[in-house]
């Protein structure tokens, strides 16, 4: 099996000095994201020494090779998700502009709707909470998950990504997620996410704004 490392990715300084959400709070964060890294590596370099008697005794209720690939899913998962949530925490949360709002408008009716949403689908969630791209429909959406690893939706890539896990808010709100949710929001940095938008859906179809 060919190892690939992973090397936690470094984020803007801004995430240190949001509205709402402590230093301290992400500086643990951090940790708990690079623990994902490491041991990404590590179930990578396990899988990379089984041996042909693993093979053999391959099982779906328990085996060596069940276990590492249904960790892995949730150490890779645990590594995305984070990736994506901090690289657009730290802006001034103001309202898209541009063809990512065009979409929410055509998509929820409104971005307060859009807001709305994913505050109830982010308080119906245990683990996550994505706004993704559908790629076969063309429209944005607001799914759960309640894992690192649990109800991915086949062909959505996900653009937005809340985590919701206690340990994200706990220290600074106590058990008032949604005033979690609501500093979420106003630290996101529209910019990196429109970016992200816009190479998804390329350019220059209907839903771009091209010159």
């Amino acid at each position: 099996m060919k190892i690939i490392k992973m090397e936690a990715k470094k984020f803007s300084d801004n995430i240190l000095s949001m509205k709402g959400i402590s230093k301290k709070t992400v500086e643990e964060h951090l940790k708990l994201y690079q623990g994902y890294v490491n041991k990404y590596n590590e179930i990578q370099e396990k899988l990379s020494l089984l041996k042909d008697n693993d093979y053999e005794k391959a099982n779906q209720v328990y085996s060596n090779i069940r276990e590492l690939k249904t960790e892995l899913s949730f150490a890779w998962g645990g590594v995305v998700n984070h990736e994506i949530y901090f690289s657009h925490l730290g802006g001034k949360g103001r309202v898209p502009s541009g063809t990512l709002l065009k979409q929410i408008d055509e998509d929820f009716g409104s971005f307060e709707n859009y807001k709305k949403d994913l505050k109830a689908t982010a308080i119906s969630a245990r683990g996550w909470v994505w706004t993704g791209w559908n790629q076969m429909e063309e429209r944005l959406v607001n799914y759960l998950g309640d894992s690192q690893n649990t109800y991915a939706m086949w062909g959505v890539v996900p653009l937005v990504a809340l985590d919701v896990y206690e340990h994200a808010y706990f220290a600074d709100f106590g058990v008032k997620r949604a005033d979690y949710i609501d500093a979420f929001f106003e630290n996101l940095d529209w910019n990196v996410i429109e970016e992200n938008f816009q190479d998804l859906v390329g350019c220059c179809g209907e839903n771009c704004q091209c010159e």
